[in-house]
């Protein structure tokens, strides 16, 4: 089998669990795969594969709840595991996406998925024992749309999805175990201690083959970021930001100091 169309089948699969085994499989047998870079794939439609639930709605129309609340813990972790199932996704379609590319960039996307499949697995398995499952709660699509914006275009594909809004995950998990904590929920600060520290990992991918395109096209990564921000409105990145964090995935010097500028300055640069 070739890894290229394989990834391309898990991410039509549309049940989780289903999705994640296969995927997990393909990771684990990554070394007997073939890989033909070169391919051009036909793109089937319904992209991604994904259940009936949960409904998509927009960003503003989740209903928010207190995690004080035993509904508002498990859709705090419904929104996490949420999360976690698009990021399988958007690391597949970056598997058979983009051909033409070196061997390493595929085995890192396929490695990314497989992580972020057994994340899926781990808070869905969590929210069990709250007493709810997967498609409980409504969510909302943004992970994935910015995904597909950016499906004809590699360097912005690599700039706004794993380093900007897999990046903001860097910032968001901290404060998330802080609320956890307050309620007791050691098990579930456990499970995002996992996935923080492999997130790290993800958005350095990210931010290795953003830097690795833009030397490709002739492009200062630093200059070039702004203006794909603009170009497809991505969301605006608030503070606190985690900057050990975003240190060890890659982030220069240079760019954290643009991140923390106001983002109406920020904006106009």
């Amino acid at each position: 089998m070739d890894l290229r169309p394989s990834a391309l089948r898990a991410l039509c699969i549309i049940d989780p669990a289903e999705k994640a085994a296969v995927v997990r499989d393909l990771h684990a047998r990554a070394t007997t795969l073939t890989l033909d870079p070169g391919a051009v794939l036909d793109e089937p439609a319904g992209l991604p594969g994904r259940p009936a639930l949960p409904r998509l709605v927009p960003a503003m129309a989740v209903p928010r709840r207190s995690h004080r609340h035993p509904l508002g813990l498990a859709a705090l972790m419904h929104a996490i595991a949420h999360i976690e199932f698009n990021a399988i996704n958007l690391a597949l379609d970056a598997v058979w996406r983009f051909p033409g590319l070196p061997p390493a960039y595929y085995l890192d996307w396929l490695r990314v998925a497989a992580e972020e499949a057994e994340h899926h697995l781990l808070v869905v398995g969590h929210l069990a024992t709250l007493g709810h499952r997967y498609g409980d709660f409504d969510a909302h699509d943004g992970l994935w749309t910015m995904t597909w914006n950016t499906r004809h275009d590699f360097i912005a594909r690599m700039a706004l999805v794993p380093r900007t809004l897999e990046a903001r995950g860097l910032d968001a998990t901290p404060l998330i175990q802080d609320k956890l904590r307050e309620v007791g929920d050691l098990a579930a600060v456990a499970i995002l201690d996992v996935i923080l520290r492999e997130e790290v990992g993800h958005v350095a991918i990210g931010n290795h083959w953003y830097r690795w395109a833009c030397e490709r096209a002739g492009q200062d990564p630093v200059a070039l970021y702004p203006e794909l921000v603009r170009r497809y409105e991505a969301p605006r990145l608030r503070p606190p930001f985690n900057l050990a964090a975003r240190r060890a995935a890659g982030f220069t010097a240079e760019e954290l100091v643009w991140l923390q500028v106001p983002a109406p300055a920020r904006e106009r640069t």
